[in-house]
C-alpha cells in the first residue's frame, strides 16, 4: 500500500508538471472561468433521486442543491426556514403546523404544495419503494403500521387542508422532529410527475422538478448529470451559479487527476496523499465528517450470532495500526455514533462524555474464540467480506485481513463490488461480514442509535434486541437533555460494547480541493458535507 501510494505521488507529480507548463491549458481555464458554471467531481452513481426510493450518494449530491425541505438548522445552530415560511407546535409536541412560503414554485412554475410533501411520505411508506428512511417516518401517528401493512393510508398522521398548510400529528413527543425534516422522505416529490418509485421519472429532466436553487436539466447515467439555475426559487437574487455539473468517477485516484488536468473545479473525499501535496495551497480543503466506518457482521450467518465471536473480532483489531496504513485522514473509533457529532446541550463531542464502548485485547480476545469453540481458531469457518471496490476500503480489508489471520488465526475472504452492487448486497442481508459507512443525516445520535433499531429500514444484519429498542425508544420521549443523554449512552455501550452488534473502525476527515476562485461554499453543520447553492466563481 505504501508503495501504491508513493506511485500515485510521483504519478501526480509529473502531471502536474506538464500542466505549469502548457499555456494553452492556463488559457482554456481562464475562458472557462468567466462563466458562472462550476464541475464537481463526486463517487461513483450510488442509487436513484426519488426522495422516497432507494437512494445513497447520487441523491445526496442533488438534493443539497436541487430540493429545499421545510426548514433546516444553520452554522449557529438556529432555524432556518425554507419551503416553509413559519410553524408552529402544540404544548405537548404532538402536533406540528407548518405554513409553506407563500408563491413557492418548481421549476415548472406550477406551485409547491402541502400534497407534494405527503406525497413523498405516502410513496415512502410503501415497503416496495426501497426506501431505507421510511422508519423516520414512524414518530408520525399509524406511519409504522402502515408500513407493516396494518393500517390503511387514511389514517396517517398527515393533514393537508389546504395547499400551503401541512400538520403532522405524532403519535407521542420526538424531541428531534426537528432535525428529521432534512431528511429525505420529508422533502416533497411533484405530485403531477412522482406517481410512482422507480419509474424513471427522477432522473428525467422533463419531469425531475425541484423546488430548490437549481434543477436537473441533463441526466446521463454513469457519466453525469447537469443541474441549472432554478430563476423561480424565492432566493433566486441570492443564487450566483448558472449551472453546477456533477461527474461521476469510480476511483479517487481518476477524480484528482480530473482536478490537476482542470477537467473539474472540485474533487472531494480524495486520498490522504493530497493533503501532503497541497499543504499550504489555497486549493485544500480539509473537513471533519460527521460519518463513522465499520463493518456489519450478519447475526443470520453462524458463528456471528455468537457475541464472543463478534466480541473476539472487535477487540482483535488493532485501529491505531490501521489508520497508519490506510490513510492520514482517518482517525481510529469504537464508537457507533461519530466522534465529531457534538451533543447540542453542551456543544461538546457525545462520544468523549462517556468512556468507550470497549477496549481492543487480543488476548482476551483468543480467550473468547476458545470459549466459543474454536481454540486458536481451528474449525473456524472462512468468513467473506464484501466492501465497495475503492481504494481506501480495498487497503481497509487487506490490514483487517491480515491482523485476524495473526490475532486469530481465522481466514477471512476479501470480496470486492462495484459500490452500487455493495450497496444492493448489504441492502438483501446477503453476506457474512459487509463493510458500512455512515454520515449523520441530522444532528443527533438517533441518526446512528436508529439503525440497529428491531424496526429499523436500515437495519441489514438481523439485529433483534427488545433492552435495545425500549432504551432508544425512551430517549425520544425524554425531554430532560441530562436523562435523554444518559439514555442514549446506555444504548450505545449496550449494542457496541457488549453484543458488539457492529465492528467500528474509524472516523474519517473528507480531504477536498476547491478552485481558489470558487466562493460561498460551506458545510452543512449536520454531516461535514459540502453545499454550493450559493457558491460564487470570482471575476477578474
Amino acid at each position: 500500500m505504501k508503495k501504491k501510494m508513493t506511485a500515485i505521488v510521483m504519478c501526480i507529480c509529473i502531471l502536474a508538471g506538464m500542466i505549469t507548463g502548457c499555456n494553452a491549458s492556463e488559457q482554456k481555464e481562464t475562458e472557462a472561468r468567466t462563466k458562472k458554471e462550476i464541475t464537481i467531481a463526486v463517487n461513483s452513481e450510488t442509487g436513484g433521486m426519488d426522495p422516497a426510493g432507494n437512494i445513497a450518494l447520487t441523491y445526496l449530491s442533488y438534493s443539497v442543491t436541487a430540493l429545499d425541505e421545510l426548514l433546516t438548522f444553520d452554522e449557529k445552530g438556529e432555524i432556518e426556514c425554507r419551503a416553509a415560511q413559519s410553524y408552529e407546535v402544540n404544548e405537548d409536541s404532538t402536533e406540528w403546523t407548518f405554513h409553506l412560503r407563500e408563491g413557492a414554485c418548481w421549476s415548472d412554475g406550477t406551485p409547491v404544495t402541502s400534497a407534494d410533501f405527503k406525497n413523498t411520505i405516502v410513496r415512502a411508506l410503501d415497503p416496495k419503494s426501497g426506501s431505507g428512511y421510511a422508519n423516520y417516518l414512524f414518530p408520525i401517528e399509524h406511519a409504522e403500521e402502515i408500513y407493516e401493512g396494518t393500517a390503511d393510508m387514511e389514517s396517517l398522521g398527515v393533514e393537508t387542508p389546504d395547499e400551503n398548510t401541512l400538520i403532522f400529528h405524532l403519535s407521542k413527543p420526538c424531541v428531534y422532529f426537528l432535525e428529521l425534516l432534512r431528511l429525505p422522505v420529508y422533502t416533497p416529490s411533484c405530485s403531477k410527475y412522482a406517481k410512482e418509485t422507480g419509474s424513471g421519472w427522477d432522473k428525467n429532466p422533463e419531469t425531475s422538478l425541484s423546488n430548490g436553487p437549481f434543477y436537473l436539466e441533463k441526466y446521463v447515467p454513469e457519466q453525469y448529470f447537469v443541474l441549472k439555475k432554478n430563476e423561480r426559487y424565492w432566493n433566486a437574487d441570492a443564487v450566483h451559479l448558472e449551472r453546477i455539473t456533477y461527474r461521476f468517477f469510480e476511483e479517487q485516484q481518476a477524480m484528482l487527476s480530473a482536478y490537476e488536468t482542470k477537467e473539474v473545479d472540485v474533487a472531494v473525499s480524495l486520498p490522504s496523499v493530497v493533503m501532503e501535496l497541497y499543504q499550504g495551497k489555497d486549493d485544500l480543503a480539509v473537513t471533519d465528517n460527521i460519518a463513522t466506518r465499520y463493518i456489519y457482521p450478519n447475526l443470520d450467518v453462524k458463528p456471528l450470532d455468537d457475541v464472543r465471536v463478534r466480541e473476539a473480532i472487535n477487540l482483535a483489531i488493532n485501529r491505531e495500526d490501521l489508520c497508519k496504513m490506510v490513510g492520514e485522514d482517518t482517525e481510529p473509533t469504537v464508537n457507533f455514533v461519530a466522534k465529531r457529532m457534538k451533543n447540542n446541550t453542551t456543544g461538546e463531542y457525545f462520544v468523549e462524555e462517556a468512556d468507550p464502548p470497549f477496549e481492543e485485547n487480543v488476548e482476551k480476545a483468543r480467550e473468547l474464540l476458545s470459549q466459543a469453540g474454536y481454540p486458536d481458531g481451528k474449525g473456524f469457518p472462512v468468513l467473506t467480506y464484501k466492501y465497495p471496490s475503492l481504494e481506501l476500503d480495498a487497503d481497509t480489508a487487506q490490514v483487517i485481513q491480515e491482523q485476524l489471520k495473526q490475532n486469530l488465526n481465522i481466514e477471512i475472504k476479501l470480496e470486492a463490488q462495484e459500490l452500487q452492487t455493495n450497496y444492493a448486497t448489504r441492502r438483501a442481508g446477503n453476506f457474512d461480514l459487509c463493510r458500512m459507512n455512515w454520515t449523520a443525516d441530522f444532528a443527533d445520535p438517533y441518526t446512528y442509535l436508529s439503525m440497529l433499531l428491531s424496526n429499523g429500514t436500515y437495519n441489514c444484519s438481523g439485529v433483534r434486541d427488545e433492552k435495545y429498542d425500549r432504551l432508544v425508544e425512551a430517549s425520544d420521549v425524554e425531554t430532560d437533555p441530562v436523562k435523554r443523554n444518559a439514555l442514549l449512552h446506555e444504548a450505545e455501550q449496550w449494542a457496541v460494547g457488549e453484543q458488539f452488534y457492529i465492528i467500528p473502525l474509524f472516523s474519517m476527515k473528507s480531504c477536498n480541493l476547491i478552485r481558489p476562485d470558487i466562493t460561498g461554499v460551506s458545510q452543512i453543520p449536520a454531516t461535514g458535507a459540502l453545499e454550493y447553492r450559493y457558491a460564487d466563481v470570482k471575476g477578474d
